[in-house]
Parts: C-alpha cells; structure tokens; sequence
C-alpha cells in the first residue's frame, strides 16, 4: 500500500470513530437540553473545547498564516450557524423528521461542489447518496409536513454541506490542527451570540457536567481535529456518506445505553447507509496527503466527499 492509500483509508477510519462519537451523543444531548438552553450548552460546549485546544496547540495555532486563519474563520461560521439553525428548527418540528432533513445533507453536499467548485459527480457516488438517504429516511422519517421548523433545519442542512465542501477544499494535513481550534473559537463565538438573550444557563450537577464534558473534549475538540485532518485526504462527497453513518450510531447507542427499542427500520435503514460507505470506499482512489487544495482538489477520488 502507497503511503497516499495508507493515509485515505486512515482518513476514512478516523471519520468513522468520529461519527460513532456524535452518534453517542444523541440520548445524552436529548436529556442534557431538558434543563440547559440549547445555545448555552452549545456555548459552553465549544468554549471548553476551543479553550484545551489552544492550550494544546497554541504554536500550531499561532502559526498559522492569513490565509488559514480566514479559512478557519469562513469554517466556524458556518458549523456554528447550523449547529444554531438545526437546534432553532427542533423548537418547531418533531426530532425524527429534524434528523432526516439535516442528513441531507449527503445529497447537497456533491450538488453544491458540483455547482460552485465544477466537480465531476460520478454514477457510482450518485448510486451511494441515494442509498444513504434511503436509509436516513428509513431511520429517522416517521412523518412531514413543511414549516419554520423544517424550513430552518434545511438550512441548517446547506450549511453543514457547504462546511464539508469547505473543509475538504482547503483543510490539509499541516494547517489541520490549527483549523479545528480556530473553528472551536469561532463556533463558540457564533453559539454564544444565540445564548446571549437568556443569559448562559449552566449544567445543575455532577452528571450534567460530565456529559458536557464528554461532548466538550471528546465529540467536541478531538473529533473537529480528527475531522479535520480527515478531510485533508477525503473528498467532499465520501466524507458527507461516511458521515451518514451518525444515525446508525446514535440508533446503536440509543438502543444500547438510551432504553429504546430495536426495530426493522433501524436495521434496513442502518444497512442501506453502511452499504453506501463500502459502495464509496471500494471505488475511491487516495488523495495525496501533502498536496495543497489548489494542488490536487477533492474532485473524483471516489467522486467525492465534513
């Protein structure tokens, strides 16, 4: 294996273990948001994770020229702007019909690099994003209707899209952990313009703050690095269809640790998505891990992939 393959199918691994990580996060958000605003956890949430990650990689950080700090700016704006829409829109519609339209975002994210970037999107890819979003609509769609809540979910959808699209344009391997943390600041900043209203609610006790700090250090500042990084040798598209797996996970975990029950949608729908995955991977070829975005762009590595 070439050293450029070795580090794509890292790349994909690593993307993987950190959609697993937000999967597990789901039915510890769902109670954690009983008691603390939405925006305040989210707020407190990216400040934990920006604040060790600048202690962590201060120099790193710091060394980053104009042209990666802007990136980073341009990137933590629109995590943090859906990452508030998606949460606004649960305000006004049901959490399983909030997930499916967000999982969209597998379908925009190869039309958006094809629109604006020229990306060939190949049949096979095309093949793949329509069993991932069978399947998501397997695992989270119980009914629809069209309102403010799915209107700004939507939204909220084209801007995780347009994230994913963004970081595999311009992430690469070196600038990699300086991004993620000025994404962290960034988000932390946008989140916390949306909590400033109420005032900052914080976690009551010892359980609560656990869970955030789970979510803070571990789904936070450690999967935004690894996601980074990630995308530095993955293609929009394939990044967006192994990132579909999120709903497997938060059903696998749901059923393991949340009480709920396992169902037949959960398993079609979980295979259809997984079956998406091989179907990319199998046909991807590897991006060369030390090549600038202007050097060699994530366009038909698969054809592909946040």
């Amino acid at each position: 294996m070439t050293a450029p393959a070795g580090h794509a199918r890292l790349a994909t691994i690593l993307l993987v273990c950190v959609t697993a990580v937000w999967g597990s996060t789901f039915f510890l958000i769902r109670d954690l948001v009983e008691t603390v605003p939405p925006a305040d956890f989210l707020t407190v949430r990216f400040g934990i994770a920006a604040a060790v990650m600048f202690v962590l990689f201060r120099r790193q950080t710091l060394a980053l020229g104009r042209r990666d700090l802007r990136i980073g700016v341009v990137l933590g704006v629109l995590y943090g702007s859906a990452q508030v829409l998606q949460t606004m829109g649960l305000q006004h519609t049901d959490a399983s019909v909030s997930g499916f339209i967000t999982g969209t975002y597998v379908v925009l994210t190869p039309v958006i690099g094809a629109v604006l970037l020229h990306e060939h999107i190949g049949r096979v890819t095309w093949v793949a994003v329509a069993l991932a979003t069978a399947g998501l609509a397997l695992l989270s769609l119980q009914g629809f209707a069209v309102g403010l809540g799915e209107a700004l979910t939507l939204l909220s959808a084209v801007l995780y899209a347009g994230h994913i699209v963004a970081l595999g344009r311009w992430s690469t391997p070196r600038a990699a952990v300086g991004l993620a943390t000025v994404q962290a600041g960034v988000i932390t900043l946008v989140t916390g313009v949306a909590a400033v209203p109420g005032g900052l609610t914080l976690p009551a006790d010892g359980g609560q703050w656990a869970s955030l700090l789970y979510m803070a250090l571990v789904a936070g500042a450690l999967a935004l690095w690894a996601q980074t990084w990630a995308q530095a040798h993955l293609t929009a598209t394939r990044a967006a269809i192994v990132m579909a797996l999120e709903p497997v996970f938060a059903a696998f975990f749901a059923v393991l640790l949340g009480g709920e029950s396992l169902t037949r949608r959960m398993l079609v729908g979980g295979a259809l998505v997984v079956a998406a995955m091989y179907l990319v991977e199998l046909r991807s070829t590897p991006r060369d891990p030390d090549a600038t975005a202007a050097e060699d762009p994530p366009v038909e590595a698969l054809h592909h992939d946040v």
